[in-house]
């Protein structure tokens, strides 16, 4: 697993990254047989994916060992929030680009928590029905409008980290903690 996060990481580092103000493409320009491959853009924000199944699905395993550890350049980490594409639950060869609190890894693959700024306190119970679990994370720079956020306890996306077109943010260690214990609560999982 260690050499994994290795040569993901190795990977990352070699990308060309556009600077911060040039124009950028939303669509990551990667090759079609890894994950993460080119999707091309439909309406609203959608996209259809090449390759949908380089996709694995989403992680339902024991989570490997959770730990905090963003760290200042332009690889995503546990954390961190980023923008990327990810990939419909229902349908994965539709994405929509959104943030995403990266919580680790799956070999090559970056854990992550789709997130929201609609507040679903107060549809908690109808939420629940749906199975879907929320939990505050709060505001950060992911957001132009600086809206609190909510990360979904109730579904893991693996994504490409070469699907991560941005880093937006980072939360502090006390909540990346709190998601963690609520990420165990919720998944019954022993603690990392």
């Amino acid at each position: 697993m260690v050499m994994d996060q290795v040569l993901a990481r190795l990977a990352r580092i070699l990308r060309i990254r556009p600077r911060p103000h040039q124009a950028r493409s939303t669509v990551p320009s990667v090759r079609a047989d890894r994950p993460g491959a080119r999707r091309a853009k439909r309406q609203g924000g959608e996209f259809a994916s090449d390759a949908a199944s380089a996709y694995p699905g989403d992680f339902t395993g024991p989570l490997p060992p959770l730990s905090y550890t963003p760290r200042r350049d332009e690889l995503p980490d546990p954390g961190e929030v980023v923008w990327a594409e990810v990939p419909f639950q229902e349908d994965h060869t539709r994405s929509k680009d959104r943030p995403v609190l990266v919580i680790g890894n799956d070999g090559p693959w970056l854990l992550a928590l789709p997130l929201t700024s609609k507040d679903h306190d107060r549809d908690a119970a109808q939420e629940a029905g749906e199975g879907r679990y929320w939990i505050d994370i709060g505001a950060g720079d992911w957001d132009h409008r600086r809206r609190p956020s909510e990360a979904a306890l109730h579904r893991i996306v693996r994504l490409s980290p070469a699907s991560a077109r941005r880093i937006g943010g980072q939360i502090s260690q006390a909540r990346f903690e709190n998601v963690v214990a609520a990420l165990q609560r919720h998944h019954r999982l022993p603690a990392s």
